[in-house]
């Protein structure tokens, strides 16, 4: 790895010191940054209405022309949406706030324990809220990164999660003199490490159990048909994990079912819905459930508010038996194990 340089030394393939550079301009260290989704920065109305105002405007999310879009958005959504969010977000609130920027956070500082140095240095950052990609990116580029690897830290792909990324990565690059050079990570759903860590994860919850699940549902983020339809491989994405998770530990087919959740608006979204599944299952005889959530790396109020406790309700309410909720795989071994089979991939040449 090479020492940090100033402009006023030269390195072997590198320019000399120009006349009236900036001596304190740092280069020659790598950066990684880990991207998650977002969090607002609290449960007030105004922390929830700045989150999702910025979550909901961004084009990748909601594919309608931003003006007739903001009109909707600026008006009656944003006027009772934050309220009912906060309200969700409070029921998992913590101490350390939000769990998404907790758990995103210790996934950096686990990583950059097992693999960082004064050369390579591993941060984090929100594609909504804070810290910015755009923060960080420039915190990195100051520390002396010249090259810095993006992470978004989501196994399947999809437009709507890790094209944003992308895009919000390049928007912050746009307004920098002196650009990094940079790479983007690619989705790991079928990634034998990320299998394995789910497999490990699942198998280790069932064991801790006093029941057998008559199905395990695998609930992943949905998005509206219409993307797929245009073409993103987010459906098929979730559909082989779920599939290689059930051939590692030996399920028959039909046991682990693909269902999607948190659908928005009153399009159609990907389907099954796992709500709709929850609520018909202990009809047909499926009275105790267990559910994963391959599409999050950590748990958040998708995991902890919408499932753990709203589809805990339905099911029960429903007819079911016994229900449980398998944690995500969070600051855990095999969580630190999969981010850095992804890191190290995509900075093969980079770093030894």
């Amino acid at each position: 790895m090479p020492d940090t340089m100033t402009t006023s030394q030269t390195a072997p393939g590198t320019l000399g010191p120009l006349p009236g550079g900036h001596p304190d301009v740092k280069q020659g260290k790598i950066g990684v940054l880990l991207v998650n989704l977002g969090t607002p920065d609290g449960t007030d109305y105004w922390s929830m209405r700045r989150y999702l105002s910025e979550f909901l405007s961004d084009p990748r999310v909601i594919e309608v022309p931003q003006p007739i879009w903001q009109l909707i958005l600026q008006g009656p959504i944003l006027t009772f949406r934050p309220s009912k969010s906060g309200r969700a977000y409070k029921k998992i609130w913590t101490e350390d706030g939000s769990p998404l920027l907790f758990y995103t956070k210790r996934q950096a500082e686990k990583l950059h324990d097992r693999i960082g140095s004064e050369n390579l240095i591993v941060d984090f950052a929100m594609n909504y809220g804070n810290p910015s990609i755009s923060s960080k990116l420039t915190e990195l580029k100051d520390q002396g990164c010249d090259r810095i690897c993006v992470v978004p830290l989501y196994p399947q792909y999809s437009a709507t999660t890790t094209a944003s990324v992308c895009d919000r990565t390049f928007k912050a690059l746009g307004k920098m003199r002196w650009q990094p050079a940079m790479r983007t990570a690619a989705s790991f759903h079928d990634q034998p490490v990320y299998i394995e860590a789910l497999a490990a994860t699942i198998s280790e919850h069932l064991k801790s159990l006093e029941f057998a699940p008559d199905k395990v549902l695998m609930s992943y983020h949905g998005i509206p048909k219409a993307y797929f339809d245009k073409g993103d491989p987010y459906h098929c994405h979730c559909y082989k994990t779920t599939r290689l998770v059930s051939e590692r530990l030996g399920w028959a087919d039909g046991f682990a079912m693909t269902t999607f959740q948190s659908r928005f608006g009153p399009t159609q979204w990907l389907q099954p819905y796992t709500d709709k599944t929850l609520e018909a299952l202990p009809e047909q005889g499926a009275k105790k459930v267990v559910i994963v959530s391959p599409a999050f790396i950590s748990d958040c109020l998708e995991t902890l508010e919408e499932l753990a406790m709203e589809g805990r309700d339905e099911f029960m309410e429903a007819g079911g038996e016994a229900y449980s909720v398998v944690p995500c795989l969070n600051d855990s071994t095999v969580a630190i194990d999969v981010i850095e089979d992804v890191v190290r991939r995509e900075t093969a040449g980079w770093v030894a």
